[in-house]
């Protein structure tokens, strides 16, 4: 029974790395996310359904199929893979740099569609009224459609980390499986299915992966709340 109060050198290797990845995954794709969320929720544009479609692909496609795709344009060999190592020394394949791009690649379409539908929420009529008043595009969305957006930010944020945290298939696929510089929890759980005796290890590491999905699904929620409840706050005020 104290086993299950243990973690291995290996574990929390797993873990830390797990953390280390979706970490970077979100950080590096918020912005992204925020400026692609206010494109799609503000502009009409040719080819605005292509887009939102390609940006919903992981999403369907299996994610071997991302994780190979990856690996095709940026592994050594791959068209963008080759010209990053030779101009600027940036490797992604096989190593935790493509194991945070794999996981930011499959979480982007959550943290992009949270984020849109709150930006759609927010009222335009707020928006033209600072446009009246002489703020420009960049100061309305900054001081005005980001703040109002906000409970959606964190909650695309913090969903984004949760699914980063379960990413498998696109990232053994892209790089592989190595313990210590590319295997996260998922991988490390899936490493024990395969070895004899490796159920304890693996039932373990099953119950951390969704203790640590629960709390952040919770802690999102939470957040949002907190954050809606303070925007009527000021809004009454």
């Amino acid at each position: 029974m104290t086993d299950w109060f243990y973690l291995s050198a290996y574990e929390w290797s797993a873990i830390r790395l797990s953390l280390i990845v979706a970490v970077w995954a979100v950080a590096a794709s918020l912005p992204f996310g925020i400026a692609l969320a206010w494109l799609l929720a503000r502009r009409v544009f040719p080819g605005k359904s292509l887009i939102d479609a390609l940006l919903h692909l992981p999403l369907v496609v299996p994610p071997v199929v991302v994780g190979y795709l990856l690996l095709v344009l940026l592994g050594r060999n791959g068209v963008i893979g080759h010209w990053l190592e030779a101009s600027f020394g940036i490797v992604f394949a096989f190593n935790w740099k493509g194991a945070a791009l794999a996981a930011a690649v499959m979480a982007f379409p959550l943290m992009v569609r949270a984020i849109r539908l709150s930006i759609e929420n927010v009222d335009t009529g707020i928006e033209a009224a600072a446009r009246t008043l002489g703020a420009g595009p960049l100061r309305v969305f900054f001081t005005v459609t980001l703040p109002l957006s906000l409970p959606g930010v964190v909650s695309g944020l913090i969903i984004a980390f949760a699914r980063c945290l379960g990413e498998f298939g696109a990232t053994i696929t892209f790089v592989s499986n190595i313990p210590g510089e590319t295997q996260t929890l998922p991988l490390a759980l899936y490493t024990y299915t395969q070895i004899p005796n490796g159920e304890a290890g693996a039932m373990k590491l099953c119950v951390i992966s969704i203790l640590i999905a629960v709390l952040a699904l919770i802690a999102s929620e939470l957040v949002a709340r907190h954050l809606q409840t303070r925007l009527k706050g000021k809004e009454r005020t």
